[in-house]
């Protein structure tokens, strides 16, 4: 099974599994990680599920769909190379 690594904006880490298929919102949700909201529930509408994906991995990553660069202006955070939407993002479901 896929893991993800979330870092915290304290520096903490955490290691998930993740099944393939699941978004990496529901996975932090499900397991209650702060900063990871996703009041839409996935649907790519709300922006609270933002993350930065790491510089290793984001080349490996097709170019975010227009809905989700749209949905990126609004993050709490401010936006950065990797910011991504970790909800719907199919690309995102997929193990790199």
């Amino acid at each position: 099974m896929p893991r993800a690594i979330y870092i915290h904006s304290n520096g903490e880490r955490t290691e998930l599994e993740v099944a393939e298929g699941q978004s990496l919102m529901l996975a932090a949700t499900s397991h209650d990680l702060q900063g990871i909201v996703g009041d839409c529930g996935g649907v790519m509408s709300c922006a609270t599920c933002h993350v930065i994906v790491d510089a290793a991995f984001i080349d490996r990553l097709p170019p975010a769909v227009d809905t989700e660069n749209q949905m990126l202006d609004y993050t709490a955070a401010p936006r950065e190379a990797g910011s991504r939407l970790s909800d719907l993002a199919p690309d995102l479901r997929t193990p790199i």
